[in-house]
């Protein structure tokens, strides 16, 4: 990019920064930015980093909003900084600061560990039913059985329901929305054979029942994946699993 780009108008970019080793605390520092009707507000930090100040830590990779690593708080908003446009602030200012709700490592990049140990908990892959041999062929269903789980499955864990989840910013234990999404991805999988063990992670102490059904998080959602759905038709299956364990045989149905 030249320095030279912009043909005359110019943006202010003000970044919240944060370098553990020399800031006690996090703080605002602003920028000016040229700026053409095709840039995004990520070209416009990369233009910071590149031309202004080196230091400037932000994570990105596709520029697509397939990746789901830029996700950060612009103008109060989690949106993706690739597919968030410079000419949408006509003020000529804009204010971009890490996610909300999670712990700054440094500058706009977040910690990702309570995301990712949660991740884990709840087995985000296929665990057939029954295995079948290369011999036996594919795990087959029919379109139906897809349009089920699908618009789940286009979860790009770019975390911006968990910064739009009041629920979550209070009580960080919270499985939380886009955890939620998933495990209803593959829970309703016909091929999946793992509900029960996912479901004990939606009826914990830190599951589904959290939930005050704000519904921001499916607002927020840039691949319009509906986390709160999958909240709801969650609470409704953990509280079908507690009332059958009160009238099966212990050693019965889970």
């Amino acid at each position: 990019m030249s320095e030279s780009r912009g043909n005359g108008k110019l943006i202010r970019i003000e970044v919240l920064r944060y370098r553990p080793e020399q800031d006690e605390e996090p703080f605002l520092q602003g920028y000016e930015v040229p700026f053409t009707d095709d840039m995004s507000v990520l070209q416009g930090l990369q233009y910071i980093k590149d031309w202004l100040d080196g230091t400037l830590s932000f994570r990105w990779s596709c520029r697509m909003a397939i990746c789901g690593s830029c996700g950060m708080m612009i103008d109060g908003e989690p949106r993706l900084a690739c597919k968030t446009f410079l000419r949408d602030f006509p003020a000529g200012s804009v204010r971009v600061e890490a996610l909300a709700h999670f712990p700054i490592e440094r500058d706009l990049v977040i910690r990702m560990d309570d995301f990712l140990a949660k991740l884990e908990s709840i087995k985000p892959w296929i665990i057939p039913k029954e295995e079948r041999s290369l011999a036996q062929g594919e795990y087959l269903q029919t379109p139906a059985q897809l349009d089920v789980y699908e618009q789940f499955s286009s979860c790009i864990n770019c975390l911006l329901c968990y910064a739009a989840c009041p629920q979550y910013g209070l009580n960080p234990d919270f499985v939380g929305p886009g955890i939620m999404a998933l495990l209803h991805r593959y829970n309703a999988d016909s091929r999946d054979g793992a509900a029960p063990e996912r479901m004990e992670v939606a009826g914990s102490e830190a599951g589904v029942f959290n939930c005050t059904a704000v519904g921001y998080c499916s607002e927020v959602c840039p691949k319009h994946v509906d986390p709160a759905n999958a909240v709801n038709q969650n609470k409704t299956r953990a509280a079908g699993d507690y009332f059958l364990r009160l009238v099966t045989p212990k050693g019965g149905a889970r």
